[in-house]
């Protein structure tokens, strides 16, 4: 608090006013007998301390709902509080100089501590001033008591008392913001830990209640996770468009894609529009049972997203998994490839890729030369004779189940691994 005696006026910028009679240390006689009049009440007020403290508690009791339920919750810390809390500024009223900093200190301690309880920073204010009014008032009671001539001069003081009560708020209000920021902080720390730890499949058991919490999501339920990449305004936000209206999700932003925790609720048709944000690449997990699976969904979407084009587009896992099962196992993709198409290295690169066209477009059109033909723009004998000749170069047969099915996951392994 600053001094209570202070200059009650501002110099003002201009010419120096010509000299006129005056008497001299009349302001400061005035203000010591101010001061006088100030530290005799608050002598008084800190020797009835407690009673003081009661007075206040009851007042914020009654007038403020907040403080109410404080005091219910715990009346002895209460108490307490507002009892260092006067004693603090009653003893800067006595000593302004003295008592300062611990004054502060304890205002600030008051503004974090309230802040950690989630008590409402517009009533910790109000009770500050609160216990400002009532320490006013008791200075003018006791004042009146003892010396009923004296009031007029707590005149001179009361914007020092004033002063105090307002320099405290803001105080009291910084600390309460600045923990506030922290604890967000804290929180939002939290928050991306448990998510980040579900993703990863690290979470324990023992978390999931808490990660349930925290995400606004039941520990128990069926969730798809949603990987996102490309299209997008960097951040959550922007994954969000990939989702259809209403779903309950969790966003996780990642360095490469975001992840989105989507609980499937019954009624559910689809966690992702047809219409998808211009460019963006979406995979879409398998759905799983309960937070505990979401790092294995995590994974899912993550080769559903490596199967959409780089253009953009969706992937649902359920209706690619051929593809899934060769993404999944690059190595063993490659060893298929080599197995299955290797022998038409031997031929020009055109000649391949021609029969390597042909045979894909054939697959595509469910085994049917004649619309194989319209495709490619050629006679259907055309296509059949492609068909012998990688036959006869690699051995297999088109008409063998086995052979295949290992010539589709050939094909797909070739344009995953080679596009």
């Amino acid at each position: 608090m600053p001094h209570a005696v202070r200059p009650r006026t501002l110099p003002r910028p201009g010419p120096a006013p010509a000299p006129r009679p005056r008497t001299p240390r009349v302001r400061s006689l005035i203000d010591a007998d101010a001061l006088r009049v100030l530290h005799r009440a608050a002598r008084v007020l800190l020797d009835d301390l407690p009673q003081l403290t009661d007075g206040l508690v009851a007042a914020l009791q009654e007038r403020e709902p907040a403080y109410r339920a404080a005091v219910e919750d715990d009346a002895t810390e209460t108490w307490q509080e507002v009892h260092r809390s006067l004693r603090h500024s009653i003893s800067s009223l006595l000593d302004p100089r003295g008592a300062r900093d611990a004054a502060r200190r304890c205002s600030w301690k008051i503004g974090a501590t309230r802040a950690e309880q989630g008590l409402p920073l517009d009533a910790l204010l109000h009770a500050f001033r609160l216990g400002g009014s009532l320490v006013w008032q008791g200075l003018v009671d006791e004042t009146f008591r003892t010396a009923p001539e004296d009031v007029r001069l707590l005149v001179h003081v009361a914007s020092d008392v004033w002063d105090f009560v307002d320099e405290h708020c803001t105080l009291v209000a910084d600390a309460y913001r600045q923990t506030e920021r922290q604890l967000a902080w804290r929180r939002e720390n939290r928050v991306r830990l448990l998510a980040a730890a579900l993703l990863d499949g690290t979470s324990r058991i023992a978390d999931l209640p808490e990660a349930a919490r925290a995400l606004g999501l039941p520990e128990h339920g069926r969730y798809v996770v949603v990987a996102v990449a490309g299209g997008r305004p960097a951040g959550c936000p922007g994954a969000q468009a990939a989702l259809a209206p209403g779903v309950r999700v969790h966003w996780h932003t990642g360095v490469d894609a975001d992840h989105g925790i989507v609980l499937v609720e019954d009624g559910t048709e689809s966690v992702v529009p047809k219409e998808r944000p211009a460019g963006a690449r979406v995979g879409v997990s398998s759905e799983v049972d309960g937070l505990s699976a979401v790092g294995e969904a995590r994974r899912l979407a993550d080769t559903a997203l490596s199967l959409c084009p780089e253009e953009g587009g969706t992937v649902h896992l359920t209706e690619h998994l051929p593809a899934a099962l060769v993404a999944s196992s690059p190595e063993l993709g490659a060893a298929l490839a080599e197995r299955l198409l290797g022998p038409l290295a031997r031929l020009e690169p055109a000649d391949a890729e021609v029969l390597l066209d042909t045979l894909a477009t054939w697959l595509a059109c469910d085994g049917s030369a004649q619309r194989a033909a319209r495709r490619l723009y050629c006679h259907r004998n055309t296509v059949l004779n492609r068909l012998r000749r990688y036959e006869q170069l690699t051995g297999r047969s088109l008409s063998r189940p086995t052979d295949l099915i290992e010539v589709g996951l050939a094909l797909t392994a070739r344009t995953l691994l080679h596009p």
